[in-house]
């Protein structure tokens, strides 16, 4: 397994915070929502996960509206205590103006995307056999 090509000393959030994710074939995944940090033996920081949808983006936004985001994400999870959708950073190949993965889009859960294909653009005539 690779690891991404990323600078020694990277201010995240300019370099990552609402960057595009794209998998290994250029698909768009995700927007970068929160980022998970991790402590190394030494207790240096670093992160471990890129995390994104409204339960990463929620507790960002301030007031009434993040809460109703997070609060919205929270009840339609079936989890005790949800945690944010996580992309590893080991599958991280590369950061330039989007965060580009090793990975195809197929092998990451993307409960929003799943949910919307399932319970509505699966039942639109005509869905999936477009060319």
């Amino acid at each position: 397994m690779t690891l991404a090509r990323v600078p020694d000393g990277l201010d995240a959030g300019l370099a990552l915070l609402d960057r595009q994710i794209v998998d290994c074939d250029g698909r768009p995944v995700a927007k970068v929502d929160d980022l998970e940090i991790a402590y190394d033996a030494e207790g240096r920081p670093y992160i471990s996960a890129l995390l994104y949808g409204a339960g990463a983006a929620g507790p960002r936004i301030r007031g009434g509206v993040g809460r109703a985001i997070t609060a919205i994400w929270r009840r339609f999870r079936p989890e005790f205590d949800p945690r944010p959708a996580r992309i590893p950073l080991n599958h991280v190949s590369g950061i330039d103006s989007a965060v580009h993965l090793s990975i195809p889009v197929t092998a990451i859960d993307l409960p929003v995307t799943t949910w919307v294909n399932d319970r509505i653009i699966r039942k639109i005539p005509g869905a999936g056999h477009g060319a």
